[in-house]
């Protein structure tokens, strides 16, 4: 981090806390000063401050999260993480004042982005900014609002991170040994049916410990979130989803009914899956279980990156080389960021389980935290994050206006970067081992969709019983269960749910991300038709660095169509799931010898 900032005490972290400030004063002054005359300079000059300001504010919060989330007991952190929050609060006030004037402005705005070449790149941010200001309350509500936020949704959140990454439960009596969530969830992976139903006890019993204060943060957000959102002039939280993920209703809709009908389809494969493992039915702790290798023997030299545990340094090699057949500069960027140490991999106590890429606006270089166990799962789970990289990289140099990308375009670019390590991977692999590939790829298509589905179930009934009451954590494991019986359906052991995922999915206590759940299914269906296009194009990798770099000047429906694109059109994301049915009908066709 040392290129980012030394340290909290270092005088470039100084420094950039009081150019913060000035930015910020620089920014409500420079609103304060518009006349009637409103020129493209003006204009370009209030979108420079706006600018600039953010990108301040981006640096020093992206660090002290960065130090906060690999060190969740680091008091200091959390101390700076508050004092970030402080020293943004009048930014919130001038980006509201900034809308607000935009959309008073609004037919000279838009006449200028006609007659202004200089200001026609920022005509969607311009029109995106207009339409936004309808949704906000007098700037000194937004301004008490930013301000309760702090204590509010915030430090919910935080409570909820600094929970999860701490919470254990005693593993070995004998010794005394204690396990965290994140270690035991880890071993959901393992081959031993037995080893991963007594982390699976292990790992709800760590969640029972807890489950109170994690449903009070639970409650806090969504109580914070529902109350300003609706002062704010939001129908409904999912409205306000599609609005951040540039989406329309039409499409989101298109993409939830497609998800909805494959349900059978996926079923299917989890009873294929319980009969390749030799056991009636699957359980929750079944889900990430490995198929068995023809070759049981076959010494570990001669085992793929699949079937064998990775050091880190083959993880990182292997990836790199999968993205070197796709493209050269791609892999290039992925070997300089894991020699630069860019990358937090082990896992320990106090650190936040999962994964993810956080960027640096001024230093123009991104982070990654992952908790990496050496399994196949884990390299493609740094092939994700290093694809969140990838797309930073291409977008940092670009003015901070036309490079703020919504979340369903952000993983369209990570599971674009799975994608090619997975396929890479199948073409390698030796006979003995396509089975298990495969039903690796469609486990993990399990979780982006059918999971990812009953995550969007529980959220909205969470939504619409938290309009009127707190929920206790007995109701929410209820609606849990619920949820996931509504998508798994047969195919998993009821009496085997995982009723606590409302506690291990920090997306949920996000009080400004509503449903983070979709762009996960909508990344995985556009990079699966992403990555069908580049096996077509041979010189599809150009094109896909210039639709990264596009994803923060248009809509998504918009940007598909520069793809060739529908996705307002529902058998587009039929067509995305039509690969994945092929998948599973080889791992059906492995009952039978025909793998």
């Amino acid at each position: 981090m040392s290129s980012i900032y030394d340290s909290f005490d270092s005088k470039e972290y100084g420094r950039d806390c009081r150019l913060l400030e000035e930015r910020i004063e620089d920014l409500q002054a420079r609103i304060g000063e518009l006349t009637g005359n409103f020129t493209a300079d003006t204009l370009l000059s209030l979108i420079k401050a706006w600018e600039e300001a953010g990108e301040y504010a981006e640096n020093l919060g992206a660090y002290a999260e960065a130090i906060y989330t690999a060190d969740t007991r680091d008091e200091r952190a959390r101390a700076e993480i508050n004092r970030i929050e402080t020293l943004k609060l009048p930014l919130g006030k001038a980006a509201v004042l900034f809308r607000r004037t935009l959309e008073s402005k609004k037919e000279q705005v838009m006449s200028l982005t006609d007659a202004d070449s200089r200001i026609e790149p920022y005509s969607f941010f311009l029109s995106e900014a207009i339409t936004r200001a309808a949704f906000q309350m007098d700037s000194e509500l937004e301004d008490l609002a930013n301000d309760l936020c702090r204590s509010g949704g915030d430090a919910w959140a935080r409570l909820h991170g600094t929970l999860a990454s701490t919470a254990s439960t005693l593993w070995d009596a004998g010794s005394g040994e204690r396990k965290t969530v994140t270690e035991l969830r880890s071993l959901a992976n393992s081959s031993d049916r037995e080893l991963r139903r007594r982390a699976y006890e292990a790992e709800l019993e760590a969640w029972k410990a807890v489950e109170i204060p994690m449903a009070a943060a639970l409650n806090g957000v969504k109580g914070f979130a529902i109350t300003v959102d609706r002062r704010r002039g939001w129908k409904n939280p999912l409205g306000k989803s599609a609005f951040q993920s540039r989406i329309n209703e039409k499409t989101l809709a298109a993409l939830i009914s497609a998800i909805e009908n494959s349900l059978p389809l996926f079923r299917r494969y989890l009873k294929a899956k319980a009969r390749l493992l030799g056991i009636e039915k699957c359980a929750f702790f079944d889900l990430f279980a490995p198929l068995g290798y023809e070759e049981e023997g076959v010494e570990a030299a001669r085992r793929s990156a699949f079937t064998k545990r990775l050091s880190w340094d083959e993880a990182c090699a292997l990836v790199a080389d999968c993205f070197g057949r796709f493209d050269p500069a791609m892999a290039a960027f992925a070997r300089k960021a894991y020699a630069s140490g860019w990358v937090d991999a082990e896992m320990r106590d106090g650190k936040v389980g999962g994964a993810y890429c956080t960027d640096f606006p001024l230093a123009k270089e991104a982070r990654i935290l992952c908790n990496f166990d050496g399994s196949f799962d884990s390299a493609l789970t740094l092939a994700h994050e290093t694809g969140h990289a990838w797309h930073h990289e291409l977008i940092k140099n670009l003015p901070r206006a036309l490079s703020r990308y919504p979340m369903t375009l952000a993983e369209t670019a990570s599971i674009f970067a799975e994608t090619l390590v997975f396929e890479a991977a199948l073409k390698d692999a030796p006979p003995s081992e396509r089975l298990a590939l495969i039903e690796g790829s469609v486990k993990d298509s399990c979780q982006t969709l059918v999971d990812i589905l009953s995550r969007y179930y529980f959220e909205k009934e969470l939504f619409s019983r938290r309009e009127s009451r707190e929920l206790p954590a007995a109701e929410l494991c209820g609606m849990m269960l619920d949820a996931q019986e509504k998508t798994y359906g047969d195919a998993l052991d009821r009496e085997k749910l995982h009723p606590y995922m409302w506690a291990v999915k920090a997306h949920y206590y996000s009080p400004a991300l509503p449903f983070y759940n979709y762009p996960y299914a909508f990344g995985q269906l556009f990079a699966l038709s992403l990555y069908a296009r580049g096996r077509e194009d041979g010189g599809f990798a150009g094109a896909y660095r210039g639709l990264l770099a596009a994803t923060g000047r248009c809509s998504a429906e918009d940007l598909a169509l520069k793809a060739g694109f529908d996705i307002s059109d529902p058998g587009f994301w039929t067509r995305g799931i039509g690969v994945i049915e092929d998948r599973i009908l080889a791992v059906e066709g492995g009952l039978h010898g025909n793998g």
